[in-house]
């Protein structure tokens, strides 16, 4: 039925409102004949009339509670402490919203980030979407980062985005879901990593039960001061989110303390985004190898393919004793397919060119988002979107941090990363190495790369280097210094100091004449061909022209290699976004 036909404005879906007028080719709004709307669709309970709703009070959004003392109030939405950002705005009645005709129809994409299970949630950010800006920034809710990220993602760099579902129950319907009377935890936890060149994506999926370090956490306090909450030593990871009134930018300082990857966003879905979001793009595929009857989470599907959504969709990425080992790692798995499938069904025609289910996933998913407040309203986020919908999904590569169960434990119940791989890992991320083969990869650079390392290579002892400290540990110029004269014979090497700036990854820079010096020391460091800067030569203390080796945040000691792993370890369990699998 169409706006004409309903009763009432506050019962009109926004979905159905506007239409594409095939002689202008623009989005319209349906208006009845015998009196004028807004052009922007007031929020959910207001009657038409600006943001006055039944009985005369405005609306400004959801109050944000106090902060919980004990108990969590049975209505929150997310964890505190939380504002609302924007109110409704009202534009002329009757005004058009102007769009460009596209004959592909795809339109820029705005990503909205749910968190948990739902990560990867396209919405159109052209046309009515944009009309109704004000009143979707008002379902928003935003969360201080704490000082805990970069401050906002930038287009010349990588980017790096903290997902988590929390299992804290909210919301109407959820009340046979997650603890009773629990602040909630990071229930589910993922990193999305977007290379520079935007041509790949990694996500890491970090089990909830994995032991690990939680550092102290500054949180701002909702009158606006700041009080620190201690770190815990040895705990569960899923600990860094509710627990002691722990707000995502702990979970956020916990990951960069894990993984060495500093966050430039967060964001926080619970229950509700996993049903209102999948119902909104209209069902999500899903593939089992086996029957599944879990009366835990409440799945019961019989094995095959199936479109999933609402209840059953929640179901499907809750159950865990039914697929795989039963444990948490399996349900990882399972996750990961549904995100695979949710991707490829939400960058298809079938999505992107219908104005329908785009306003309706607009709508909930601004409504299930809590954000760090860095990325707060529609066009940040549409500006982060632009980014994040750039690569393709045969190149987003999920995989699982490699752990092990617990050794000081007799009854298995916690995992501990699993070394080397772990680490090997997280450099491969850090270092913006894709899990997959990528042919948008820059060949050109990385030839470049690849052809320092290659030549003549000088004696040791010929070597001549200055050594500075560009955001190492303390003394490790010193260290460096001592390791290569005794241990490698680089006699001609001396530390300089400190660097006058701050580096993430060590470097060696040396002139054209000193190529095969550069060579012979990135084989002693293990340094990688990117590592090395063809410039200039120094003078070091005796008067005669030197390398600059500047230790970056990367070194960790003399003697361990530098070099990034190029290839993942062969028991990392990961999958792409392209490819349908079937959960066991």
């Amino acid at each position: 039925m169409d706006a004409q036909g309903r009763g009432r404005a506050d019962d009109i879906d926004p979905a159905d409102q506007w239409v594409l007028n095939p002689d202008t080719g623009e989005y319209e709004l349906r208006l009845a004949p015998s009196a004028a709307q807004s052009s922007v669709p007031g929020p959910r309970g207001s009657d038409g009339r600006g943001t006055a709703g039944r009985g005369g009070a405005a609306r400004t959004g959801r109050s944000a509670p106090a902060r919980r003392s004990g108990a969590a109030a049975p209505d929150d939405d997310a964890p505190s402490p939380r504002r609302r950002t924007g109110a409704p705005a009202e534009a002329a009645a009757g005004r058009r919203g102007r769009r460009p005709v596209q004959k592909k129809a795809k339109g820029k994409k705005a990503l909205v980030w749910t968190g948990g299970t739902l990560a990867f949630v396209l919405i159109g950010a052209s046309g009515a979407a944009y009309l109704y800006y004000e009143h979707l920034n008002n379902n928003i809710t935003s969360v201080s980062d704490d000082g805990a990220g970069t401050g906002g993602f930038s287009k010349d760099r990588a980017i790096n985005i903290l997902l988590i579902g929390t299992d804290k129950r909210t919301g109407k319907g959820n009340e046979g879901y997650g603890d009773k009377d629990s602040a909630g935890h990071a229930d589910t936890t993922l990193v999305l990593h977007v290379s520079k060149d935007r041509s790949n994506a990694t996500v890491l999926s970090i089990p909830r039960d994995l032991i690990t370090d939680i550092p102290d956490c500054p949180t701002t306090q909702e009158d606006g001061s700041e009080k620190v909450i201690p770190g815990k030593q040895r705990t569960r990871f899923n600990n860094s989110l509710g627990q002691e009134d722990r707000t995502p930018s702990c979970t956020m300082r916990t990951i960069t303390e894990l993984t060495g990857l500093k966050m430039d966003h967060f964001m926080v879905a619970d229950f509700n985004a996993v049903k209102t979001l999948t119902s909104a793009v209209g069902g999500v595929d899903v593939c089992l190898a086996k029957d599944i009857k879990d009366p835990d989470s409440k799945l019961d599907l019989p094995k095959g393919e199936h479109t999933i959504e609402g209840e059953e969709a929640l179901a499907f990425v809750r159950t865990r004793h039914s697929v795989g080992f039963g444990g948490d790692l399996s349900r990882i798995e399972l996750q990961q397919q549904f995100l695979g499938s949710m991707m490829r069904k939400l960058k298809s025609n079938d999505t992107l060119t219908s104005p329908g289910k785009m306003i309706k996933l607009a709508e909930a998913g601004t409504k299930a988002l809590t954000v760090d407040s860095q990325i707060s309203t529609i066009k940040k986020l549409a500006d982060l979107g632009a980014e994040l919908g750039k690569f393709d999904t045969k190149n987003l590569t999920f995989a699982t941090v490699p752990v092990v169960d617990n050794p000081a434990e007799k009854i298995k119940a916690t995992v501990v990363l699993k070394e080397p791989q772990a680490q090997q890992l997280f450099a491969m991320v850090r270092d913006d190495v894709s899990l997959t083969e990528v042919k948008q990869e820059k060949k050109k650079e990385k030839a470049a790369e690849a052809a320092r390392l290659k030549g003549t290579k000088a004696p040791a002892s010929e070597v001549r280097v200055r050594i500075l400290n560009g955001g190492a540990v303390a003394g490790s110029a010193q260290e460096t210094l001592s390791w290569l004269q005794v241990q490698e014979g680089v006699t001609k090497s001396e530390n300089a100091g400190n660097a006058e700036q701050p580096l993430a990854k060590t470097t060696l820079e040396y002139g054209p004449d000193e190529a095969d010096q550069a060579r012979r020391l990135a084989e002693i460091m293990g340094l990688s061909g990117a590592a090395l800067k063809p410039g200039k030569s120094v003078t070091n203390s005796q008067g005669v022209p030197a390398m600059t080796l500047t230790l970056g945040k990367d070194f960790e000691g003399a003697g361990v290699p530098l070099t990034t792993p190029k290839k993942v370890p062969e028991d990392v369990q990961k999958a792409t976004a392209d490819k349908v699998e079937c959960a066991k």
